[in-house]
């Protein structure tokens, strides 16, 4: 059976289509896909324990992403200090706002999540948030609860 150049350029069409589908679906995923504009302001929060934060982790505030860690880095104080950048649109953070790290879901990615404060001031470039609550360790729990539970015997 023969098959005509036109069926052969459309499968081909297709095929390559496919190719670019699912490239597109993995930098999606890997979240590759937002890379970090130039259109935004980067603020800085002390860590004792940054846990499994990534550079690109996603920074929210109530549940919506408002921006993404661009560093990780050991300061003098042998704390984390980790790098946010947000996005320009998201300039009225009160200077008083809270950082915490936590898990999406059981073993999920980990994210920073702002809770904004109260004050009429904002944060700016290179601004800190002094606020910070760090990761929990799910080992450091279990341990605790293991030693609390075998000291009660």
């Amino acid at each position: 059976m023969q098959q005509s150049p036109t069926q052969d350029t459309l499968v081909g069409l297709f095929v390559a289509s496919g190719i670019i589908g699912l490239f597109f679906l993995a930098m999606q995923i890997s979240n590759l896909s937002s890379f970090i504009e130039d259109d935004g302001y980067t603020i800085k929060a002390r860590f004792q324990n940054a846990g499994g934060l990534k550079i690109k982790s996603p920074v929210s505030v109530a549940g919506v992403k408002i921006g993404q860690v661009s560093a990780i880095q050991l300061g003098d104080d042998h704390r984390a200090v980790v790098a946010i950048k947000i996005k320009n649109q998201y300039n009225k953070l009160p200077s008083d706002t809270s950082a915490s790290i936590f898990t999406a879901g059981l073993l999920g990615e980990q994210y920073i999540n702002l809770d904004p404060g109260g004050m009429d001031d904002y944060l700016k470039e290179n601004s800190e948030i002094d606020i910070t609550q760090s990761a929990i360790i799910l080992e450091q729990a279990l341990g605790q609860f293991l030693f609390k539970k075998s000291a009660d015997k």
